[in-house]
């Protein structure tokens, strides 16, 4: 019997099969505490357990698996998190359990709606509201268990805290039944050299003694529990500079969404920042933020990349981003609805308060700012955005293809803005009208699909006739194998989460432009 799945990291091993503990039942609504205030006092020195325990694990490693952990303990220790956890103590004679498990269940429903980047951090919220809840039951948190030999680790799906501290040695492969090609899981997976395969439906219900993994194919077969692995290529170092091996120059900038994303990319030695999200500024206010707000809250993503370029997208919010302050009708289709840039249409104070910020953010920090628009499907939508952004002080705009419609008519558009850059991951999902947070259609959505290269083909050349830049801001920039390909295509820079910027960039000093352009071709 042999599944097939995405295959995301390459390589081909057989070893004993070790399941992943299921997440935690839900906590019980009842008995009613007798003392609220101390059982809302449980709650903060459960995180605050939680939180130096991971720190603790930081500490013990280093460079990305580092970053991952640190970010995981400042979740934990979210005050709007668990002021909302205690809130429901007091409020509703919650058990505090079952106040954790609502009040995370709240984030994690926003940060699903939110779509993309942000409903993939929907998992690491789940697993900081495990580690609370373990805490306050007494019970051991569900996760990888301590390995004590090599072996396949399978799970529904893992959290950037699991994968952070996987040792290589004693992680043969990993193999998830959920997830997709973008998943922090595959990019992690690939930085440390471990054969994966995500959205392997049915993974969980074999009950062999081991499995054979094909990370390169994307199967996962049952197998004696023997060991027989094959060699791995050695961890990838990268010098902070993205060339080919002819001297070719393509920018390899990161993909950040907070102070601490940024932090964890200039220590991993981009070269800017590709794709700013700053939704985060938003997700969980109650009203706009003001002017004087986001300017500090974007200062602190900015401030690591003085003097570096960094390229800042608008709101990306609407109808399936859901905003407290921002009230929607309601639509059928929300992915096809009023989002991104088009909630600006209507509301354009908001897109110009967030560039006045944007601008203001930039030059406390110093660093060299683009700004970009979401969303945007016509020149003229481009063309809209661009002069409202150059009333603000911002002289290089520009927008994401993201809707299939752009990627045609880039030509169009590049002649209203200064550059482009690819959101491969929406675009992949138009394309194909398959939701990337669908297992079962993962398979469409991945990157090395021909369709979606030859969109990204034809807005690469658009920019080579135009003179302007193209980059790609997607996960598909976060595949090693996959970046040589884009630069053959036409792309000028590639943006990634940090932990890819290794790979990506060994990869790229091994092969030359013909070499790409070769690779394009095929």
């Amino acid at each position: 019997m042999q599944l097939s799945g995405v295959g995301v990291s390459p390589g081909r091993v057989d070893g004993p099969r070790v399941v992943v503990a299921a997440d935690l039942p839900e906590p019980a609504s009842s008995p009613a505490p007798e003392d609220l205030e101390a059982e809302a006092g449980k709650i903060g020195r459960a995180a605050d357990s939680v939180a130096a325990a991971l720190f603790d694990r930081a500490r013990s490693v280093s460079g990305d698996a580092r970053s991952v952990l640190e970010t995981t303990a400042a979740m934990a220790s979210d005050p709007a998190l668990l002021a909302s956890a205690e809130k429901l103590v007091l409020e509703r004679s919650l058990p505090a359990p079952r106040a954790v498990w609502e009040a995370a269940g709240e984030f994690m429903a926003a940060l699903r709606a939110a779509g993309g980047y942000m409903a993939e951090r929907a998992r690491d919220v789940a697993d900081v509201r495990d580690r609370i809840v373990a805490a306050l039951l007494g019970v051991t948190p569900p996760g990888v268990p301590d390995l004590t030999s090599p072996s396949v680790l399978v799970a529904r799906d893992l959290a950037p805290a699991d994968t952070a501290g996987l040792d290589p040695d004693l992680v043969l492969a990993l193999v998830t039944a959920e997830g997709g090609p973008t998943s922090h899981t595959a990019i992690l997976a690939r930085a440390l050299g471990i054969p994966a395969v995500v959205a392997c439906a049915g993974v969980l219900d074999l009950n062999s003694p081991g499995l054979t993994v094909d990370g390169t194919a994307g199967t996962v077969s049952p197998s004696d529990g023997a060991v027989r692995a094959s060699a791995r290529a050695p961890k990838a170092t990268w010098d902070g500079v993205g060339r080919l091996a002819d001297g070719h120059r393509v920018k390899l900038l990161a993909n950040v969404g907070s102070a601490a994303d940024a932090q964890a990319a200039a220590a991993a030695g981009a070269e800017g920042i590709g794709l700013f999200r700053t939704e985060f500024c938003y997700l969980s206010a109650s009203s706009e933020p003001t002017e004087a707000e986001q300017r500090a809250a974007y200062a602190a993503v900015l401030a690591p990349f003085a003097g570096k370029p960094v390229v800042v997208r608008t709101l990306d919010a609407g109808s399936d981003k859901p905003l407290e302050f921002l009230p929607m009708g309601a639509e059928p289709n929300p992915a096809l609805g009023v989002r991104g840039l088009r909630i600006a249409f209507d509301r354009p104070e908001l897109l110009d308060r967030q560039l006045s910020a944007i601008a203001s953010a930039a030059g406390d920090t110093g660093v060299e700012l683009s700004v970009m628009a979401p969303m945007v499907a016509t020149a003229e939508e481009a063309a809209w955005f661009a002069s409202r952004a150059r009333a603000a002080g911002i002289a290089r705009a520009g927008v994401m293809i993201e809707i299939p419609a752009a990627a045609l008519c880039a030509a169009s558009i590049l002649a209203e803005v200064d550059f482009v850059s690819l959101g491969t991951n929406d675009l992949a999902q138009y394309v194909f009208a398959a939701d990337r947070q669908l297992g079962a259609v993962a398979a469409l959505n991945n990157p090395h699909q021909p369709a979606l290269l030859r969109l990204v083909g034809m807005v690469a050349s658009a920019g080579a006739e135009a003179g302007k830049p193209v980059g790609v801001c997607g996960e598909a920039a976060a595949d090693p194998s996959l970046a040589p390909v884009l630069v053959g295509l036409g792309v000028t820079s590639l943006s990634m989460n940090a932990v890819a910027l290794a790979g990506v960039g060994a990869a790229l000093r091994a092969v030359d432009l013909a070499t790409c352009r070769e690779a394009a071709a095929r």
